[in-house]
């Protein structure tokens, strides 16, 4: 359904004029350089690292709280970090059991939230963002390896290994709060990038033997990382698709130092009645016992959460159901748009278009990987499993009229109409045929911006929503157009998108996590949610990178 959330736009207007009248006022003093960004991304890979033995690692300003690291109930304290409880003045502890899969043990289940250990440095996002991230560190990888970084690159992925084997799959990051979910499924395309650079090994026997025995257990773990969307919870209904969910309950306690999200959601909700979806539920701002009793069923523990607590407005609290959708949203990585409905709180009553082309990347990697390990067996599952998901994807998300995969609400058995640039992903995935790719390419006028391509075509005020430019969606959108032939159409993104990052480094000596496309700059006016520009920043320096690479081919 579309959606047109006034309000936000009023907002959104206002905030776009107001950038643009700064950037008037700034005029042209410092020219856009690319030669200095790109100095600044090849330092930012040493600022952006962190490792076990950092104190500033341990640091973690969404959840004011003491630091503590914890480690897995099976592995020992190595020396270096016995010898960081002091340094650092942080408490190492170990997790109570053995985690198998994710949800087995939920963070409330722990007396203090903290950083969960991983074995080897790793780049961070940047800012609030200080741990490893699910699908961030795909687009980080890939910029390492670009910049010759493969040592670190190759590190990374083996604390994916590390988290699979340890904390049940690749988390949305290494926070205990993230214990209950994944995010987008990138790993494989992290392992072939890894194994497929020449200098990740070295080029003797012994180096060729070292590389095989990586990828037997980059591939045993990746499989066991497979079957988290494949578990009764993650599946869409009866489509045979997959969809966003967390093991959790309530909302999200990284959220701690925002105070004001929920309520805003709130008070956007009450005044929109006809968006409401079922989502509101009639609540005091300090209830009683027994009142506190009723929310715990219909919408969260007040007794138990500090931010439950405060997601209070205008007489009203957040449904139970809402909250499955944020937790579900934020596993997608899109936090938030409108594109699943308000605040996307309808996130998983959807079977999405990335999800499961990133999925059917996922099971193609496998069966690449089965064919190198001369295991012709497994090959021959994945292959399997592959066409299913091609054949369900084309039954449920094709839209032929319009030319577009889109999401499927399995629960009212329709596609979605909101346009998002997920849509493009199939391109990446290789999901979409030659037919099917071109018509694609010529819905590129739906998101592509001055600055490159934007989130969707709808301006919310949401960090996720139209005007906003991610590096991540941009790269997967020029990654498939250029794969799919349409070299022209991605250069000119790709050129576009360097050069919003090369205006706002120009500015303020910085790269940030997102962008205004429609500005091309990093003026960013976001009205409800992450309303900071965080700084750093991993994903836009990975892509930057790659983006040149595609506009240097011949």
């Amino acid at each position: 359904m579309k959606l047109f959330p006034l309000l936000f736009l009023a907002v959104a207007a206002v905030a776009s004029q107001n950038a643009q009248a700064q950037d008037a006022a700034a005029g042209a003093a410092t020219q856009p350089n690319p030669d200095a960004t790109l100095s600044y991304i090849h330092g930012a890979w040493d600022t952006l690292t962190r490792s076990m033995t950092d104190c500033h690692s341990l640091v973690d300003i969404k959840v004011t709280a003491n630091p503590v690291l914890y480690l897995p109930a099976e592995v020992a304290a190595p020396p270096e970090v016995k010898a960081v409880e002091e340094k650092c003045h942080v408490k190492v502890a170990s997790l109570p059991r053995r985690i198998e899969k994710i949800g087995d043990l939920r963070p409330e289940e722990l007396p203090a939230a903290g950083l969960l250990y991983l074995p080897n440095p790793y780049v961070v996002p940047g800012g609030r963002f200080n741990e490893m991230y699910g699908w961030d560190s795909y687009f980080i990888v890939i910029g390492l390896e670009a910049d010759h970084r493969e040592a670190l690159a190759k590190g990374m992925v083996d604390n994916f290994l590390f988290e699979i084997e340890h904390y049940g799959a690749v988390l949305n990051a290494n926070r205990t709060y993230y214990l209950t979910r994944s995010q987008p499924p990138f790993l494989t395309s992290m392992i072939r990038a890894v194994y497929e650079n020449p200098a990740s090994f070295a080029a003797t026997p012994a180096g060729r033997i070292e590389a095989r025995a990586w990828l037997a257990r980059a591939y045993a773990l990746a499989e066991k990382d497979y079957s988290v969307w494949t578990r009764p919870e993650h599946l869409a209904g009866t489509t045979g698709l997959s969809r966003y969910f967390d093991y959790g309950a309530g909302p999200v306690p990284e959220m701690a130092d925002d105070s004001t999200y929920y309520p805003d959601v709130i008070r956007w909700l009450v005044a929109h009645p006809k968006e409401d979806a079922a989502f509101l539920v009639k609540g005091s701002e300090h209830p009683d016992a027994a009142e506190a009793a009723r929310l715990k069923l219909t919408s969260c523990d007040v007794s138990k959460s500090v931010v439950c607590e405060r997601a209070w407005a205008a007489g009203y609290r957040l449904s139970k159901d809402f909250y499955v959708g944020d937790r579900a949203m934020r596993e997608s990585g899109f936090d938030p748009s409108f594109r699943f409905g308000a605040f996307s709180g309808a996130t998983h009553h959807y079977a999405p278009v990335c999800l499961n082309s990133l999925l059917y990347r996922y099971e193609r990697d496998l069966e690449h990987l089965a064919h190198l390990l001369a295991n012709p067996k497994d090959a021959a599952h994945w292959d399997h499993r592959a066409k299913v998901r091609d054949a369900a994807m084309q039954r449920y998300m094709w839209r032929a009229g319009d030319g577009v995969f889109a999401d499927y609400d399995f629960t009212h058995a329709r596609t979605s109409t909101y346009a998002y640039i997920s849509s493009l992903y199939p391109m990446w995935a290789g999901v979409a045929t030659r037919e099917q790719a071109k018509q694609m390419a010529a819905k590129l006028s739906l998101f592509e911006r001055p600055g490159g391509l934007a989130m969707s075509n709808t301006q919310t005020g949401l960090q996720w929503d139209d005007p906003y430019g991610w590096a991540p969606t941009n790269w997967i959108a020029v990654a498939g157009l250029s794969a799919e032939g349409f070299r022209e159409d991605a250069k000119r993104i790709a050129r576009a998108f360097d050069a919003t990052v090369d205006v706002g480094f120009a500015k303020d000596g910085t790269i940030r996590e997102k962008y205004n496309v429609g500005s091309g700059n990093a003026n960013v006016q976001v009205s409800a949610g992450y309303k900071v520009n965080v700084i750093g920043f991993g994903w836009s320096n990975g892509v930057y990178l790659k983006m040149r690479q595609v506009l240097e081919e011949k």
